[in-house]
């Protein structure tokens, strides 16, 4: 049998090797053909690549594993999370110092928080907003995280449901400006000194 009129499907046409498998089915003659030499060099590069990979990362142990890398990013990434936050925060998120913004707070403070901070803050069922001390933290990226998620087992609802973000604010800028202040029958300090 021939491919055309000058070669015999039998024998190679450069180096004269014989082509047939000797395998045939259903009258189907199954060739011999050599792979090409890229794709040999290419299947013994990831053979050797292989071998080097697992002698380095499972053998030698010189480099981690990309799952032991994930885990030690993951907890550097924990570790940092507060403090990063907290800068974010701090050089982001600020007081509001417009008047307009202070008496909207005002008027928030008067309408939901005096049942329990008294209406100068000095603190009755809540703490005392105008003292040097805090439980939840001093800064003003504290008062807006407990407004809005509150502190259940204290007895304070999440706000961020009932109140905007502009709200929240408003009336964590207004709190701000209460510390210090010297409001009559103030409640005992709690919580920590701020700094």
């Amino acid at each position: 049998m021939e491919i055309n009129d000058k070669n015999p499907v039998e024998k190679d046409e450069l180096t004269g090797d014989k082509l047939l498998s000797g395998h045939d089915y259903d009258n189907i003659r199954e060739l011999d053909n050599r792979l090409p030499k890229w794709w040999l060099w290419l299947f013994i590069i990831t053979i050797v690549y292989a071998v080097i990979y697992v002698f380095v990362f499972d053998v030698i142990k010189v480099a981690p594993h990309q799952e032991d890398e994930y885990n030690k990013e993951m907890a550097a990434a924990a570790s940092l999370a507060p403090v990063a936050q907290a800068m974010v925060f701090d050089t982001l998120i600020a007081p509001l110092t417009d008047q307009s913004a202070l008496e909207a707070g005002k008027a928030i403070f008067d309408k939901n928080c005096v049942v329990c901070h008294k209406a100068q803050g000095q603190g009755l069922v809540g703490p005392n907003l105008t003292d040097n001390f805090s439980i939840h933290g001093c800064r003003y990226y504290d008062v807006v995280t407990v407004i809005a998620n509150g502190v259940p087992e204290k007895g304070m609802i999440s706000w961020k449901t009932q109140l905007t973000k502009d709200q929240i604010t408003q009336v964590a800028s207004y709190t701000m400006t209460l510390k210090g202040a010297n409001p009559p029958d103030p409640k005992a300090p709690q919580g920590d000194p701020c700094k």
